[in-house]
């Protein structure tokens, strides 16, 4: 799987670059036809509030899945966003085996 980590209005440091990594990997647990990987990892103007936003796009051999979370830490939002994609990817199986 090719996976490119972009960060937004802020430079990622190594650790967190690293999580991100390795979060992605698990996924190829759950669909095995993931091709590509997009993570944009963005700061939010708002200050006071949860302002780490991480947008996932996967690229599969059947279209592409989008996950978008916000959260108060980029992993909390990786997470989640990762999650949601758990939850896309086994839907998309199910599709396709017509279940």
């Amino acid at each position: 799987m090719n996976v490119q980590i972009h960060s937004v209005r802020f430079d990622a440091d190594k650790k967190l670059i690293e999580f991100v990594s390795q979060k992605l990997d698990k996924l190829t647990q759950f669909g095995e036809d993931i091709v590509n990987a997009e993570v944009y990892l963005r700061l939010d103007k708002d200050q006071m509030r949860a302002n780490k936003i991480s947008e996932i796009k996967l690229d599969l051999s059947g279209g592409p899945l989008f996950a978008k979370k916000q959260s108060k830490t980029f992993e909390e939002a990786t997470d989640d966003a990762i999650n949601a994609l758990k939850k896309q990817i086994t839907k998309h199986k199910q599709k396709k085996r017509g279940v």
